[in-house]
């Protein structure tokens, strides 16, 4: 999905631009509101900013550099019918990438949509090759690819009433689509289309953000971190050693090492997101997932490569950008899987296990899996795969 935050107060361009675009459209009257909303999208690269031009050019500026530099994957663009020369370069060096009219057609949003798109994937695959150099390329052996076709072939024979009988009843109770695709990071950061039966209502992703606390993977100290020194500015500093030696400097803060490490740790504990008694599920979505009919469509993944079996599930993008770090690379240095190690580990207990347990078991089985661990996972994944709780 595109997100379209939009930063002015013409409410006829207001209009005209929340009829014409393709995507989320959330208007807000300064920077500092569009930044809030920001802060709780995720998927930035899909982001772009309407930044409705006033008469003073100079004020503009220090609004659009002060969001490119706190969003830098955000496209932002200018709602202009002119610029004049004299201001074009002050707009282009604040962070402006592109220009439209208040009373642009069609097509320029077209085109602006298809660019994103575009983008976007441009910037997936810089991701996957900057962190597939730093590892050496996982190649998933003979016996677990053979293994791998042979049981996906078989279940999807066996399974196709089921497979047909789900698509109908996802079809008649809401609309949109039965299958739902989603980009995720497999095998050697490798990104692809993660497939699963559509399970809640469309447009569920906009409500994410309403529901952060319920997530089981927040901590009680989720708040941000107040620095333990008092606050600086960068003209208050004096240059010595002893006091300032561990300070960190940017263009726009001050912190400690200390406490910037303590932050950067925070983000990566809690990079997973699963919600207990999921309010944006269907009653089908409920049902397929409790006894986890939703994630036989991966069976068509693991056809195609993307996936095998057993592995470490496949993780969203968002997800795998806060485990890029030495600690934790070595998860993607397995097979991306259907079931794994940490599902069948404490599927009970109302599906509850700790982000860095989850971390932990899945670098386990990238360093120790073999023919027989798959086959225990597999034998107690059919135990386990009737969900108690509704997660």
């Amino acid at each position: 999905m595109l997100y379209y935050v939009y930063i002015g107060s013409n409410r006829s361009t207001i209009d005209h631009f929340n009829k014409s675009v393709e995507g989320m459209f959330i208007v807000v009257s300064s920077c500092n509101k569009a930044a809030n909303i920001i802060d709780n999208i995720r998927e930035r690269y899909n982001t772009a900013i309407f930044y409705e031009q006033s008469a003073n050019a100079e004020e503009d500026g220090r609004c659009i550099a002060f969001l490119h530099k706190r969003f830098p994957r955000v496209y932002i663009i200018l709602i202009t019918d002119h610029i004049a020369a004299a201001d074009r370069k002050h707009y282009l060096q604040a962070g402006v990438s592109n220009t439209v009219s208040p009373t642009a057609g069609p097509e320029a949003f077209h085109t602006i949509s298809d660019f994103m798109e575009k983008r976007k994937s441009r910037k997936l695959e810089e991701f996957r090759q900057t962190h597939r150099r730093n590892l050496s390329t996982f190649h998933l052996p003979v016996w677990k690819r053979i293994f791998d076709l042979c049981f996906a072939t078989c279940a999807i024979i066996c399974l196709s009433p089921v497979l047909i009988a789900t698509a109908v009843a996802i079809r008649m109770e809401s609309k949109g689509a039965i299958i739902y695709k989603s980009k995720r990071v497999g095998s050697n950061y490798q990104i692809f289309d993660f497939l699963k039966f559509r399970s809640m209502y469309s447009n569920a992703d906009k409500r994410l953000k309403d529901l952060k606390d319920l997530n089981q993977y927040s901590t009680d100290d989720d708040a941000p971190i107040a620095d333990s020194r008092p606050a600086m500015r960068i003209e208050d500093l004096t240059g010595d050693v002893a006091a300032e030696g561990d300070l960190l400097i940017s263009d726009d803060f001050i912190i400690s090492e200390e406490e910037f490490q303590k932050q950067r740790e925070k983000k990566q504990q809690n990079a997973f997101v699963k919600i207990a008694h999921d309010p944006r599920v269907t009653r089908v979505g409920r049902f397929i997932r409790k006894y986890s009919i939703d994630e036989l469509p991966q069976l068509f993944n693991v056809l195609k490569g993307d996936m095998s079996i057993i592995g470490n599930r496949p993780l969203p993008l968002y997800e795998a950008e806060l485990l890029t770090s030495d600690t934790y690379i070595d998860r993607f240095m397995a097979p991306a899987g259907l079931t794994g190690l940490w599902q069948v580990e404490k599927r009970g207990g109302a599906g509850k296990m700790s982000a860095e347990e989850r971390k932990m078991l899945d670098i386990k089985y990238a360093e120790n899996f073999s023919f027989c661990m798959d086959m225990k996972i597999l034998f107690r994944t059919f135990t386990a795969f009737v969900q108690h709780e509704d997660v």
